[in-house]
């Protein structure tokens, strides 16, 4: 069974991997034997989650980049095919949020939430998924959504559209790069304790969750590891394309 899930000599690129659940994914892909590219605007954070990865015997390099800036991914990209000369694995990780009431959204926060996780997210797409076949590799794309994306929470509407976005280009995409042998799924999370969501945890709003989570309580960043690597492997889910798999405790199956 652990053939199913080895990774060796693949190669996964984790755009957004120096956050909470990227890099937990990342740490995930490695342990399976991937080589890790951690991509983020903060290189301080990338450098130290390749520390982590390498500590625990697998190899990874930090990248810089900008996710809602073109030219940043077109020259990451030609950065990493220098260090390993391809890439199998591309998982889209960024993510940025604001709990601004709707009335109050700006044009400008609503174009710099768009931008990076609705517009980076299709404009990584098309670089990556461009070179993946052009090398002609079959590979394995994997978004991360939100919960928010199919039940809108209160207080994240940006955030929410950009997410129910995320979906829909999900499925299109898996369409697309179908005959290519490029596989791209979501993987949809529940309420972890990442960095764009603390700040809106309010006493209130935990009670609220835990309520619409049967297993009652917040997920671990490492609970994610399982559904992506299984998304990441051609030997795991060689038949599986356009899905949305739920990792949210249950939250999904709540109505009243």
């Amino acid at each position: 069974m652990s053939n199913l899930f080895d990774l060796t000599g693949k190669t996964a690129v984790a755009i957004g991997g120096n956050s909470v659940l990227g890099s937990s994914i990342a740490k995930g892909m490695s342990a399976q034997g991937a080589k890790i590219a951690i991509v983020g605007r903060n290189l301080e954070k990338a450098n130290q989650v390749v520390t982590e990865i390498e500590e625990d015997g697998g190899t990874a390099k930090a990248f810089q980049a900008d996710v809602s800036n073109r030219e940043s991914l077109e020259n990451v990209v030609k950065e990493i095919e220098q260090w390993s000369g391809g890439f199998d694995i591309l998982l889209n990780a960024p993510g940025k949020n604001s709990a601004t009431p709707f009335f109050e959204i700006s044009d400008e926060e609503w174009d710099d939430i768009m931008d990076v996780n609705l517009k980076g997210m299709m404009v990584t797409c098309q670089i990556f998924a461009k070179k993946m076949i052009d090398q002609g590799r079959k590979g394995s794309i994997i978004n991360i959504s939100s919960v928010s994306s199919t039940t809108p929470l209160s207080k994240v509407f940006t955030y929410s559209v950009s997410k129910a976005g995320v979906n829909s280009m999900t499925q299109f995409l898996a369409r697309e790069f179908a005959p290519h042998g490029i596989r791209v799924n979501a993987i949809i999370p529940g309420f972890f304790p990442a960095e764009q969501n603390r700040k809106i945890l309010s006493e209130e709003r935990v009670e609220s969750i835990m309520n619409h989570t049967p297993m009652k309580r917040f997920g671990n960043p490492d609970e994610l590891q399982g559904a992506a690597v299984w998304l990441a492997s051609e030997n795991a889910s060689s038949f599986v394309t356009g899905t949305l798999i739920r990792v949210d405790g249950g939250f999904g199956s709540m109505t009243i």
